[in-house]
């Protein structure tokens, strides 16, 4: 089997806000075989910066497009290809929109895979840990407490046992910060575990007096309270309080992460298989949290693709306790699946069908599809 072609497919709704919100728009992946089977990723990152990744020509011999490096390749050859991605684009690559877009396309090398050989993808990855995964309802944190209530509420009511809550105001008046969050976890009661995300808005003192506040609140874990970039600032953090510290979305490859867990003694560790490497490095980076006996649980705030190769690999790996499961009203989010996932009585089912288990609603790619204009 041969791989023939790579399409980058770009999504958009209609009007895009400054909201931390990834489902505003979208890049799809499209890898296509001799086989006639195609695979599917989805990446996270600019998306006409992605797609000119995908589409660029060969400059030299470390510069190429991405296309350009995967065709004629077998897809089963994937650590071959993951190489080979990462070393001909080694002169404008490492990371960012580069190895975002090779995380698209390993995702999607990975779907092919189990389309080809009729096992979902985490027979491939080499375990079963799990039938179901306990979701946690992903959402920007409300502007007042009215709406942290409303909120919070409604996801009780529909059996979620576990909620995030992040960006929106939280990062700017620490005070504001903790009366919003403690009316978050009052409303959810004792039984939901509540997480917090402040979106790198912190600096470590502001980080610390929220980080004491919280441990008093039994709040699960304090998402990316510091700038990816402020090492020390988490070693510090994370060496002066009982809070669960957690980060690493913003980061790519598993030598960033091997970096992450030796020097800042964080206790989640949170990959996204669309930025992070694709399924093939979020595997070792898994195994790396493993061997330091920490949590590892994927960033997913995009649509039921990277939802759908999290699934994948948390079902494989026994250190992924939850799900990332935005519960954003972005009509891509919603409608990119054929079939979205649901949760119910607090679970989401692994699916067992080949590859990433899904398939995609090409009324929504038609609708929402563009090409980038300059």
């Amino acid at each position: 089997m041969k791989i023939t072609n790579v399409n980058a497919i770009v999504l958009r709704l209609p009007e895009i806000s400054t909201a931390a919100d990834g489902t505003q728009d979208d890049l799809i992946i499209e890898v296509e075989t001799d086989e006639g089977i195609t695979g599917y990723g989805e990446v996270d990152t600019a998306p006409g910066v992605g797609k000119a990744v995908v589409d660029a020509y060969m400059s030299h011999g470390t510069c190429y497009g991405l296309k350009e490096v995967v065709v004629g390749m077998d897809p089963f050859d994937y650590e071959q290809i993951w190489n080979d991605m990462w070393a001909k684009t080694y002169y404008y690559g490492r990371t960012g929109p580069v190895m975002h877009v090779m995380s698209g396309i390993d995702m999607a090398i990975w779907d092919i895979m189990g389309k080809f050989s009729g096992k979902p993808v985490h027979k491939l990855l080499g375990g079963s840990y799990k039938n179901k995964i306990r979701p946690y309802a992903s959402a920007l944190m409300p502007d007042d407490i009215d709406g942290v209530k409303e909120l919070v509420s409604d996801c009780v009511e529909k059996q979620y046992t576990a909620i995030k809550l992040g960006w929106g105001p939280l990062g700017f008046d620490v005070k504001k910060d903790i009366e919003l969050i403690r009316t978050a976890r009052q409303t959810a009661g004792d039984h939901v575990e509540i997480m917090i995300d402040i979106g790198k808005r912190y600096r470590f003192k502001e980080a610390l007096y929220v980080a004491r506040a919280l441990e008093q609140l039994n709040i699960f874990w304090l998402e990316e309270p510091l700038p990816a970039e402020d090492l020390t600032g988490y070693k510090r953090l994370a060496d002066s309080t009982t809070m669960r510290i957690a980060t690493g979305e913003e980061e790519s490859g598993r030598l960033a992460f091997s970096r992450l867990i030796r020097e800042t003694h964080v206790d989640v560790i949170q990959p996204d298989i669309s930025r992070c490497g694709g399924l093939t490095e979020a595997k070792k980076i898994a195994s790396l949290c493993s061997d330091e006996n920490l949590l590892c649980v994927p960033h997913a705030f995009k649509t039921g693709i990277l939802v759908a190769a999290s699934i994948q690999l948390i079902a494989a790996i026994p250190n992924a306790p939850f799900l990332e499961f935005s519960i954003t009203q972005s009509p891509i989010r919603k409608g990119l699946l054929a079939e979205p996932f649901v949760q119910k009585n607090g679970w989401v089912e692994v699916p067992q069908k080949p590859g990433l288990g899904i398939e995609l609603n090409w009324d929504t790619i038609k609708k929402y599809g563009t090409v980038l204009k300059k």
